[in-house]
């Protein structure tokens, strides 16, 4: 991993192997630089096909080929033809391997080795409609090794063909492989409760022991189908009697080792949080209670992506459409208890018309009593899912992923008997006209953790009224990713305030050389926090321009922050 920081005076430092010049600290804000290039090298799934899968086709007018014996029983001249070789000399075999590289391109390896000196003509067919082709010219016994990148249009799986033509001998081997693209368009589903332990809901009846585990079947589930590769779900827990947090992982032994978290708790709390996670194998999810004593768990479905065209991402900066404390977007005045209000999305705040979800960030304030808040496409009944719980008083958030309605909106129903302010701010869309896709972490790493020396050097902490600007693509002109799955964490809190995740407007160049200019303090919040709290928030955040992510600290007193990669939408 490379990293650069660039340092305002009086801030503890986390740096990479050379500390970069001092970034400006204008209108008193002070502001931490991290770069990361590793953020993007995520592993790739990997196809195969060995070169002993190499079929040799005959010389022209001959009608029998060298293939693996039929099984069963053969007739004696049956056998005799399946083991003829062609009258030619050469024996070509072709070895594939295949890799992903980004959401729709696969990075394809041949290995070409003919038996005798011999020019090849080798044509990859991609499976789409497209060929590439090269020539090769090779004593015998030597290998032509080479390896050839192709972006799909679509999503999808593919029969890639490799065949190899010794013109000269009249000999032709062909081997073939099958790929899958890594990215992944998303497909909305109704808000739907999968898991519920206190009422035996995809799960045996009764609390997740501490340190234990629950297996979630997702896909097959509900109306996810069996192929998807990721979910989207509102995971919450409940009737806790300690601290602890819960982990979301796609493999059992990765959810009881995760150094990741996706959402925090304490004693008495009722916690919900969006979960971006890649689906296991097996089809399933396995959340982590990594507590020591045992909470009931619940988990809402709202979508899932597939290797497969549905609708791509779009990111927005955050916009803030509806307040219930300024009458903005519904009318101005609480909304009552059991009562709810229609949201119209589509065609408003730079959200085009034909969209089949949106993204969100739900807050609820000044509630007078404790409850939650439910989002869910307009026209429908209300599910029994919830999205945000609160307390009285108490001011909390919570990424929401919400199919809309036929008419474009949403409906937000407050689920207490008392009334409460409501905020919903957008942060990006779903679409058909969109091609970025997801493309998950298979394993979720931790990016930034201010408590932990990074590289040798003491992170330190978020300071009061400053941000960090994290740099997720390196140096770049144009970001190929359109938005970042980032699950963050505010922890060590000794006053109330949020955070706000916003793109920053600077090349992280003008980082380095220590000409960036301060970017404008954003007034839409992630996640709040009280002093005393530890409280996760997903952010779908845009890059900006360089692919750098600022994350405010909007309080009055210093925050420890960590920052989990969960993926990231990425275009073609």
């Amino acid at each position: 991993m490379a990293a650069g920081v660039v340092l305002t005076p009086g801030l503890a430092q986390a740096a990479g192997p050379a500390p970069a010049p001092a970034a400006p600290a204008g209108q008193g804000v002070a502001g931490t630089a991290a770069g990361t290039d590793a953020a993007r090298k995520l592993p790739g799934k990997t196809f195969t096909s060995p070169a002993d899968r190499t079929v040799l086709a005959p010389k022209s007018g001959e009608r029998t080929a060298l293939a693996a014996p039929a099984q069963g029983a053969q007739s004696a001249q049956g056998a005799q033809e399946a083991q003829a070789a062609p009258s030619a000399a050469n024996s070509i075999t072709i070895g594939l391997t295949a890799t992903t590289v980004t959401a729709h391109a696969v990075d394809l390896q041949t290995i070409v080795i003919p038996s005798i000196n011999s020019t090849l003509d080798v044509t990859i067919s991609w499976g789409d409609g497209t060929t590439d082709t090269f020539s090769a010219t090779l004593n015998g016994f030597a290998s032509d090794l080479r390896n050839t990148k192709h972006t799909y249009a679509a999503l999808g799986s593919y029969d890639v063909k490799v065949t190899a033509k010794d013109a000269a001998n009249a000999v032709e081997a062909v081997n073939q492989v099958k790929v899958v693209t890594e990215g992944g368009e998303f497909t909305p589903h109704a808000p739907t409760r999968l898991l519920d332990t206190r009422a035996g809901i995809g799960a045996a009846q009764g609390q997740v022991a501490g340190r234990g585990t629950v297996a979630l079947k997702v896909a097959g589930a509900a109306q996810v189908p069996a192929g998807a590769s990721a979910v989207v779900l509102n995971v919450t827990v409940t009737n806790t009697t300690d601290a602890g947090h819960v982990s979301v992982q796609p493999e059992k032994q990765l959810a009881e080792t995760a150094e990741t978290s996706n959402l925090n708790y304490v004693a008495g709390q009722t916690v919900p949080n969006l979960v971006v996670a890649a689906v296991g194998a097996d089809g399933y999810v396995y959340l982590n209670n990594a507590g020591w004593q045992p909470v009931d768990l619940i988990a809402d479905v709202t979508g899932y992506f597939t290797p497969s065209p549905a609708s791509g991402y779009q990111t927005l900066p955050q916009r803030r459409a509806v307040d219930t404390r300024e009458g903005l977007g519904v009318p101005q005045g609480q909304l009552d208890g059991q009562a709810s209000f229609d949201v119209q999305i589509a065609g408003t705040n730079r959200v085009p018309q034909g969209i089949t979800a949106v993204a969100l960030n739900l807050t609820a304030t000044n509630p007078q009593q404790d409850g939650h808040l439910t989002a869910y496409p307009s026209g429908q009944a209300a599910p029994t899912t919830s999205n945000l719980n609160f307390t009285a008083g108490q001011t909390v958030a919570n990424a929401v992923i919400v199919p809309v309605g036929p008419d474009g909106k949403i409906t937000v129903r407050n689920g207490s008997w008392r009334p409460t302010d409501v905020i919903v701010d957008v942060v990006g869309y779903y679409t058909p006209d969109s091609r970025s896709a997801l493309v998950t972490a298979r394993v979720p790493f931790r990016i930034i953790d201010s408590r932990k020396d990074s590289w040798g050097r003491k992170a330190g902490p978020i300071p009061a009224r400053g941000f960090l600007a994290l740099s997720l693509e390196g140096d770049v002109t144009t970001p190929e990713v359109d938005g970042w799955v980032l699950n963050t964490t505010v922890t060590n809190t000794s006053g109330p305030g949020f955070l706000s995740v916003d793109p920053d407007p600077n090349l992280w160049s003008a980082y380095k050389n220590g000409t960036a200019g301060t970017p404008q303090r954003p007034v839409s919040s992630t996640l709040n926090w009280t002093a005393g709290a530890t409280v996760p928030n997903v952010a779908q955040a845009s890059g900006g321009k360089g692919g750098i992510v600022d994350l405010w600290n909007q309080g009055w007193q210093d925050i420890d922050l960590m920052v989990d990669l969960l993926g990231f939408y990425e275009t073609k």
